[in-house]
Formats: structure tokens, sequence, C-alpha cells
């Protein structure tokens, strides 16, 4: 088969080539999100409910926040991490917590969070959807 100039140009120089395994064997995999912004989710250990409203593909937080997690219970770094508007029933705040720990929420029960309005609607269903001054 004739080569076309193009393909010469889109060729990857040999010496990348060679370096190319293994750069991509040692990416990391990542794990498709389970949850998408807005959704309601409720951590299986602690109980807590919360929405999601920012997704990180692995995990990105800090070294001392990971150690901080006692070994038995520390998720892998591999899978998407979620950070959540939480209401524990007593007090609201900000969680981020690994895939493996949420399940969906299911009860339509608003979650009880200051921050909720002002980037979200609440949607027939119990769920939210950014607002609409979030869209650019």
């Amino acid at each position: 088969m004739k080569q076309s100039p193009n393909d010469k140009r889109n060729a990857i120089p040999p010496e990348l080539a060679a370096a190319l395994p293994g750069a991509l064997g040692a990416a990391p995999r990542i794990a498709h999100a389970r949850f998408r912004i807005g959704d309601t989710v409720r951590h299986r250990m602690f109980g807590f409910r919360g929405v999601v409203f920012d997704i990180d593909p692995v995990f990105a937080n800090s070294e001392e926040w990971y150690e901080a997690i006692p070994v038995a219970a520390r998720p892998p770094r591999d899978q998407p991490f979620y950070h959540l508007f939480a209401d524990n029933g007593e007090s609201s705040y900000v969680a981020y917590v690994s895939q493996q720990n949420l399940v969906a929420d299911e009860t339509g029960d608003p979650i009880d969070h200051p921050a909720i309005d002002a980037l979200f609607e609440r949607k027939a269903d119990g769920g939210y959807a950014l607002g609409a001054s979030r869209w650019h």
C-alpha cells in the first residue's frame, strides 16, 4: 500500500514510539463515574447523604487527607472521588468520598445544606439540576 504524505506527518517518531508502551502502561486506570453532578447519594458506612457538585476521575486530595484514613478503610486512589454538599441530620458540610463508598439515595428527601440553592434547582423527582444561571 502506498504511503500518503499525511501518513509521514502523523507518524510517531521511532524514539517516541519506543517509550510509549512503558509510559502508557504506567497510566492510571480510570473508572467511569457512576454518579453525575446533581445526583443525591448516601455513604455506605456512615449513612450521611449529599448532592454531588464535582467529580475527580481519580483521587485528587492531599496526601495528608489520604493518610488520615485508617489503612483498613482506605479506598484505592484509582477510582472517581466525589465532592458532596453533605448533611448528616445534625450538620451540613462538604465531603470528599470515593465511589466505592457511595450508593444512590432514592428517598427523594431534600439535602439540608446552605450552598445547594446557590448552585442547584430542585427537580420534581426530588433530585437536583444545575441552576440556569450556571450554564454559559
